[in-house]
Order: structure tokens, then C-alpha cells, then sequence
């Protein structure tokens, strides 16, 4: 029996939990509270996990950017990769105070914090720790990222400074790439404990609340969904491809759709790779020295869709809640979601952990995971699928501007005319 459940793909099985909890609350009101220090226990177990996998995972990122890699390419992709994110996380708040998803809707499963809202000055002080083991022991996840960021590039400086150093260098990333994939085996049993916590939660909540709260998830979904069209078709589409690259915006399009229709079916940046690079050399035609280093740190780093979904879920949070969020709590949401996008690992339901720490650093209560945990396999489909055509998108991009790109073969042959130089096959 362990075997066949088990043999059931767990975005359903979650999908039926969080159907069955709410169907379970309507059903029996409130004396479904009974349950609800199981859903406490998942919330704790997400918790738990957040400072852990953010320090493992950016670590392993960073190691793709050695110093030998990093000039011209590295810088442009590094930066094109800041921008798309900083664009679709402000895209996600536009579209989030546009919509307003979540309001209306009375909720009284937790309470936030009171307190006033941070001006930017210490917003921006915050983010430097004064001392980088109270911040993570804390939770401070800004002060957290900043630290883990500036300790890896050292690394990495050391690596290629100091020869004699540089072999014990490479054996800390390698703890450290042990310790995320350690980290992803505990974020999956955590999810397997997910089918009881999402049950537990929804069927608490929706029998406390009602089916109010439920319905309201339907506006998130949809204010996610055209953030992410939005961000595909001003960022990627106009601004990268005809305005930064002047390439063919239909033509990239075409040569990214295997990419784009896997990542939607797998909800994984990581397990897309290969249908990514395959684009990239036999679609798109880069040349191999741009997408064998753009795509890996792409898929590690690029979290637009991330940043798109944890923006909207923050204000739809905020709302649900009965607490709206001042421009100056907007601004961190920013720069939280632009920050931890880089550490949010591209696998299924990593997005659900790392909504736990935008929550807890803008003080809003945890208990609205439990809600979006229910339409995570949805959002994160919607993400992952924005991800990948971002990841393409910066390496035409940067192919484009080192003339690493064949626009003689390919797809550019077929929608469009003299789009750019013709690139041997030795270059």
C-alpha cells in the first residue's frame, strides 16, 4: 500500500489534501481545530528548513561564478539576471495593488505582528549584519544573503589567488553542494509530511473561517498568472529581445517552446536544463560557451516567476489579514523577494519554503502558507515556465552581444531576415 501511494505523484497528492481539508471544514465547522497542531507542525518543519538550504543553495550558486568565467560574460549575465528579477518582482506588487487579491476576506488563523513599518534607511542598514551568526540564528534573512553572498565571491577570490589553496577551496563547496542536496532530501520528506499539514491547515482554517477564504485563492492564481504574462511579454519579449538584443522576438519564442511546455509539466528549473540547453544550441543557436555557463546559473539564480509569486502572496497575505502594506513595507518586500529568489532552489515546492521567510520578515503569520500550499502546484507550474524562458532569454542576450549566436540556422531562419552576424562554427 506505502508503495502505491507512494507511486502517486505528490503534487496530486497534496492537491487532494488541501481539496479533502477543505471539504472536511465545511463539513464539520470548527470541530476540525482538532487537527490543527498537526498543520502547526508542518509550518514549524518549514520553518526549520529556511536559513539552512538559503546558506547551502547560494553557496553552490556561487561557485559556478569563478573568476576565470566571470568577465565580460559573467558580469552581463550576473547583471541581466539582477534586473529581470528587480522588474518582476516591481511587476508582481503593480499587478498585486492593481488586483488586490484577498480582499474582502476575513481571516483570523494568525495575527500580524504590530509594529511600525521600517524606514528605508534602516532597511537598507538591516541588511548588513553586525554579526553574521546572530542574524542567521535569528532569521534575518537579509542580513543572512548578504553575508553568504560576500563569503562566497571570497571563496571564490581565494580559489583563484592562491593556488595552494585552491584544492581545499573547491572541498568547502563541495560540503557545501552535499549539504543542499541533503537539504533537498529533508525539503522532500518535509513535503511528504505536507499532505497531512496542508490537510490539517486547510480543514482548521476553512472550518474556522469558512469558504470565503477558499475562493479567494482563485484571484492569487490569476493575478499571478498575468504578472507572469506581463513580465514574458514587456521583459523578455519587447525589452530583451527587440529593444536590448534587436532580435527577433517570435523567432526566440518558437525556439524556446519545448523549454517552456517541460518546465510547466515538471515545475522544476534544475530538471529542465537539458531541454533548456537543447533549445539553446539546436533552436536558438548559441554557441556553447555562452549557454554551458548562462543556463547553469540561470537555473540557480533566475527566479523571476519566484519573485512574481512571492510578491502577490504577500500582499494577498497582507490582505487576508486585514493589514495592508505601506510603501516603505512594499520596498522590503522588494528587495526580500529579489534576494531570496536567488536562493530559492529549482525544484517543486521550493517556492513554498521560501514564502515562509517573506512572511516571517515582513511579520505576517505563517498560517496563510497552509492556504497557498493548496495552489502551490499551480503557481509554481506558472513560475517555473517564466524561470526557463527568462534563462533563454538572457543567454540570446548575452550570445547576442559576443557574437556567439548562428542566426543563419535555427529558428531565426524561419521567422526573420539579417537579425545579427553569422558565427563560425569554431568561434
Amino acid at each position: 500500500m506505502w508503495q502505491r501511494y507512494r507511486s502517486v505523484p505528490l503534487i496530486y497528492r497534496i492537491t487532494l489534501a488541501f481539496v479533502l481539508g477543505s471539504a472536511a471544514g465545511i463539513a464539520f465547522g470548527e470541530q476540525m481545530t482538532i487537527v490543527e497542531p498537526l498543520g502547526d507542525l508542518f509550518l514549524r518543519l518549514l520553518n526549520m528548513l529556511v536559513i539552512p538550504i538559503i546558506v547551502f543553495t547560494l553557496l553552490t550558486g556561487i561557485r559556478q561564478l569563478s573568476p576565470a568565467r566571470l568577465g565580460k560574460i559573467g558580469g552581463a549575465t550576473v547583471g541581466l539576471y539582477a534586473v529581470t528579477t528587480t522588474i518582476a518582482g516591481i511587476i508582481g506588487l503593480v499587478v498585486a495593488n492593481v488586483l488586490q487579491p484577498g480582499r474582502g476576506v476575513e481571516f483570523a488563523g494568525g495575527e500580524a505582528s504590530s509594529q511600525a513599518p521600517p524606514s528605508l534607511t534602516e532597511v537598507v542598514l538591516g541588511i548588513v549584519p553586525s554579526n553574521p551568526i546572530t542574524a542567521m540564528a535569528e532569521g534575518n534573512l537579509l542580513a543572512t544573503v548578504f553575508f553568504v553572498i560576500i563569503f562566497g565571491i571570497a571563496l571564490t577570490y581565494v580559489r583563484a589567488q592562491q593556488e595552494e589553496l585552491a584544492d581545499r577551496v573547491d572541498s568547502v563547496f563541495e560540503a557545501f553542494e552535499i549539504g543542499a542536496e541533503a537539504m533537498f532530501v529533508i525539503v522532500r520528506g518535509v513535503l511528504e509530511y505536507g499532505v497531512i499539514g496542508v490537510f490539517a491547515l486547510m480543514a482548521a482554517g476553512i472550518g474556522t473561517e469558512g469558504i470565503g477564504v477558499f475562493s479567494s485563492l482563485g484571484e492569487l492564481v490569476l493575478a499571478v498568472a498575468i504578472a507572469v504574462v506581463v513580465h514574458i511579454t514587456f521583459t523578455y519579449l519587447l525589452l530583451l529581445m527587440g529593444v536590448v538584443a534587436d532580435v527577433s522576438p517570435l523567432a526566440f519564442l518558437t525556439g524556446s517552446k519545448d523549454a517552456m511546455v517541460t518546465a510547466f509539466a515538471t515545475r522544476t528549473s534544475s530538471g529542465t536544463l537539458p531541454v533548456t540547453m537543447s533549445n539553446a544550441e539546436e533552436d536558438l543557436r548559441i554557441k556553447e560557451r555562452i549557454y554551458s555557463f548562462v543556463l547553469p546559473v540561470g537555473a540557480t539564480a533566475n527566479m523571476d516567476g519566484a519573485a512574481i509569486r512571492q510578491a502577490i502572496t504577500v500582499v494577498f497575505a497582507a490582505n487576508v489579514v486585514g493589514q495592508p502594506l505601506a510603501l516603505s513595507e512594499q520596498v522590503l518586500v522588494l528587495i526580500v523577494v529579489v534576494l531570496i529568489s536567488i536562493g530559492t532552489a529549482g525544484v517543486p515546492g521550493a517556492g513554498i519554503v521560501m514564502l515562509t521567510v517573506v512572511l516571517n520578515q515582513i511579520g505576517l503569520p505563517l498560517a496563510v502558507v497552509g492556504f497557498v500550499a493548496g495552489v502551490d502546484p499551480i503557481l509554481g507550474r506558472i513560475a517555473t515556465m517564466n524561470n526557463v524562458t527568462g534563462d533563454l532569454a538572457v543567454s540570446t542576450v548575452v550570445g547576442k552581444w559576443n557574437d556567439a549566436i548562428d542566426f543563419d540556422s535555427g529558428v531565426w531562419t524561419q521567422t526573420s531576415t539579417d537579425t545579427g552576424t553569422v558565427v563560425s562554427d569554431d568561434d
